[in-house]
């Protein structure tokens, strides 16, 4: 027997000591061989060497609690964040009472030209005023610290992405260590067990370090409790935000375990389980009941049992695709931080992104189950203390970044995760009713730039980024997504359809006729977040139509009249939109040959801005596309390449993961995979999450955000498959790079799943699947074939089937 085998078997013995009737020796040897598997698994990131930035540290969720684990041997450390610590409150005053009466006023001045006129009073008149708006708030650390261990060697940090388990492994004075950190869904805790390969080992102390305020008391000789409440005055008064509390207890087998009231003392034990849980006062919630009611939950398992529901529970939603982009030799022994500087020097390394391409997946069930209590907001379910203590927030923007978090979940073949979205979309359409009404003495609801878990839908609080009002469309249209990629008539009737009517009825109310053009115009709106030179050489972001109010109306017009015929309801609503739809402002090509950003053809006052939000209209709607707008397909091009040219462009992760995405849709894939790269190793760190830059908006140092990592594989996703227009489209962007490989289970919409093969960067074989069947053209290279798909059956195509 080999060593390594001897040291997992011992370590498996270790594991299963707490419950003797399930230590058989079927759980021995299994979970030996799961360990086994894992060390080659390509579905696995891993470290020679612990941790010392957040940036490195690996994460675990559970869709609402989450932790980020540093792997120091001597002080482990696990940040702890939890969806619902937020400061702040519900406000009733966020509007500027008197908007609506300067409303015809600020229009007028536009459609004179006059740009800093309207600026002046939609600074004064148009902007947000929140009390109390509030940040999500990380809860703080678990920190356990070990006797010192002067000769340890061996040393493995690793996250299996198909099982959500990080593991620390090391050899310490000849004895051979295992840890395993998991965040259970089904249990509702984050879970630590500590092991070694020998008895009476593991010594150390536990204690939990917050920057809340608040306190920490013991529980008996085995718990811990954290009182405390979200408070801070950057983003709220000070005062509001909900109570918090979380508890971590120890069970140990063997040795002695004690209390000091502030720290948990662990002396010479065989084996260790930590189970924290978390609860708070979000939503009339009663923190201290949550948190025991949890914690006596997860106490009643073992370890074992625990483990195996985590990974079963895991696993249904991780499984469900398989990706291979080719191979590169030497991968599995090469730590994943090497492999990505590697990739930035200019190795191609296809195991790399598709790793990246299921950790995008990852992150997504860790971050968004069924059922959270909150969709992910800026940083997910993981907080580093940075966005929530500047001026960003960590909250839910609304102008790309919320978006960007979901893109992956329909096509990646997660769309439940998207539930906890819908339902704060829903909870927009009641609050937006108000802001409609007091703002813009419109029915229907509004919603703009930013929003939190308490319904804010009032404009923002700044200038040229505020005054977004399409933002509540944008988002909405994840419902519609998911729609059309699940043909789930039921969700449509029922949930869809009122919050898209009441939105249409809004714009119905509020759009105004352009008195040159006889245009439906919104406004006064910005395009987030750029500015342009006016006639008379001043900076102004305020503009009546930008181009992406146009997409956002359109798309949300155009799925109305579709969602009107399928349930055949609102005939007169129909026409009155298919008939307003009609006279919104067409596309403008301008004098560089780029898509116009606004109604007029003006000059950007940033040319080197990272957004560039009239490109919706390329991705992710289809108004814009090769096949049926080729001039302006090249105009979006344009765009982009005079953008992402200008000195200094701001290159955030979601510009990057953008990138990956429009050039899919235009078609080049090797365009998409140079973005896609420069994404992996420009915007990510050595965990391969994806951050802000420092000197980009406001950022003092590189800040993580999600929206790359999701944003990034949904770019992945669409190099490989794609189906908003009339027809799914086999590898529409294959690159170069990848000339062999095979994705198994990605969703096309119509209620589809695609599973492809190709070699020699030519289509092998695709298998289409369907639980409702359906038929839809098919698109490889120029080749269309109409197929039909039985349901629940397979329909398996050949290069031979496009000749």
């Amino acid at each position: 027997m080999s060593a390594t085998r001897r040291d997992f078997i011992r370590a498996a013995l270790a594991l299963v000591a707490l419950d003797p009737v399930h230590g058989r020796l079927e759980e021995i040897e299994s979970h030996f061989e799961g360990r086994a598997v894992l060390d080659s698994s390509p579905n696995q990131l891993w470290y020679s060497k612990p941790a010392e930035r957040w940036l490195e540290a690996l994460p675990v969720g559970n869709g609402r609690l989450g932790g980020m684990v540093y792997g120091n041997i001597e002080k482990e450390r696990i940040g702890l964040t939890e969806s619902t610590i937020w400061s702040g409150a519900p406000g009733s005053s966020d509007e500027i009472p008197n908007a609506l009466e300067y409303l015809r006023e600020i229009r007028n001045l536009i459609f004179q030209g006059k740009y800093l006129e309207a600026r002046t009073l939609c600074k004064e008149h148009m902007l947000g005023r929140p009390k109390s708006f509030g940040t999500n708030l990380p809860l703080g650390d678990l920190e356990l610290a070990f006797r010192p261990s002067v000769d340890a060697e061996l040393y493995r940090r690793s996250l299996a992405l198909n099982e959500g388990i990080v593991c620390i492994e090391y050899t310490a004075n000849s004895h051979r260590f295992l840890r395993e950190i998991l965040a259970s869904n089904p249990d509702n805790a984050i879970v630590v067990h500590l092991t070694c390969d020998a008895p009476n080992q593991i010594t150390f102390s536990a204690a939990i370090r917050s920057a809340l305020p608040g306190k920490v008391i013991g529980l008996g000789e085995d718990t811990l409790v954290f009182r405390g409440a979200a408070f801070e005055k950057i983003h709220s008064d000070g005062s509001h935000g909900v109570e918090v509390e979380s508890r971590v207890q120890i069970r140990q087998e063997g040795g002695s375990l004690f209390s000091d009231g502030s720290c948990l003392h662990v002396q010479s034990a065989n084996a260790v389980t930590l189970l924290v849980v978390v609860g708070t006062s979000y939503r009339g919630g009663d923190a201290q009941r949550l948190c025991q009611g949890a914690l006596e939950h997860a106490a009643s398992k073992s370890y074992v049992q625990l483990r195996r529901a985590h990974i079963g529970d895991h696993e249904s939603l991780f499984h469900r695709v398989e990706i291979d982009l080719g191979s590169n030799p030497g991968a599995g022994s090469t730590p994943t931080d090497n492999r990505r500087k590697a990739l930035a020097s200019g190795v191609n390394d296809p195991e790399l992104c598709a790793l990246f391409f299921q950790y995008g997946r990852y992150l997504t069930i860790a971050g968004s189950r069924a059922n959270s209590p909150l969709p992910m907001a800026l940083q997910g379910i993981w907080n580093d203390g940075l966005a929530s203590s500047m001026g960003w927030a960590d909250d839910f923007h609304l102008d790309i970044n919320t978006q960007q978090n979901y893109w992956a979940a329909e096509a990646c073949n997660l769309s439940e995760c998207q539930r906890p979205l819908f339902s704060l979309i829903e909870g927009l359409r009641e609050t937006g009713s108000r802001t409609a009404r007091a703002m813009y003495g419109a029915p229907g609801w509004v919603a703009h730039t930013v929003t939190n878990p308490w319904g804010y839908t009032a404009s923002g609080w700044g200038l040229g980024w505020g005054i977004f009002v399409t933002a509540g469309i944008w988002i909405a249209l994840q419902m519609w997504e998911h729609y059309r990629f699940r043909k789930d008539v039921v969700f449509l009737r029922e949930r869809l359809y009122p919050v898209f009517k009441d939105a249409a009825q809004f714009f119905l109310a509020y759009m105004v006729e352009h008195p040159a053009h006889g245009w439906l115009v919104t406004g006064p709106s910005d395009s987030p977040e750029n500015s342009f030179i006016t006639p008379g050489g001043g900076v102004c972001s305020e503009s009546m139509a930008p181009t992406c109010d146009r997409v956002l109306v359109y798309a949300l017009f155009s799925a109305c009249m579709e969602a009107s015929t399928v349930l055949k309801v609102d005939p007169e609503f129909r026409r009155e939109v298919e008939s307003a739809r009609a006279k919104l402002p067409p596309f403008q090509i301008g004098r560089h040959g780029q898509l116009q950003e606004w109604l007029e053809d003006f000059e950007e006052a940033a040319p080197n801005h990272r957004h560039m939000s009239h490109l919706i209209a390329l991705y992710p709607e289809n108004q814009i596309s090769p096949f049926t707008t080729p001039d302006l397909a090249r105009a979006a091009e344009v765009t982009i390449e005079r953008r992402i040219q200008s000195p200094n462009w701001e290159d955030t992760e979601w510009s990057w993961a953008n990138l990956v995405n429009f050039y899919a849709r235009l078609g080049n894939g090797d365009a998409a995979y140079h973005h896609l790269r420069g994404l992996l190793s420009i915007a990510a760190d050595d965990n391969l999450l994806t951050y802000s830059r420092a000197g980009v908006a406001g950022a003092k140092e590189n800040i993580f955000a999600i929206d790359g990592n999701t944003a990034g594989a949904a770019g992945i996703a669409e190099m490989l498959l794609q189906s908003h227009g009339p027809e799914i489209h086999l590898l529409p962007a294959l690159p170069s790079a990848w000339p062999d490989g095979s994705v198994k289970g990605l969703c096309a919409r119509g209620g589809f799943e695609v599973s492809l093969y190709w070699k020699d960067h030519r289509l092998q074989s695709a298998t289409l699947t369907s639980q409702v069947g359906g038929s839809c053209p098919v698109r490889y290279k120029t080749h269309v074939l109409h197929a039909t798909v039985k349901p629940n059956r397979e329909l398996r195509l050949d290069a031979k089937s496009f000749r």
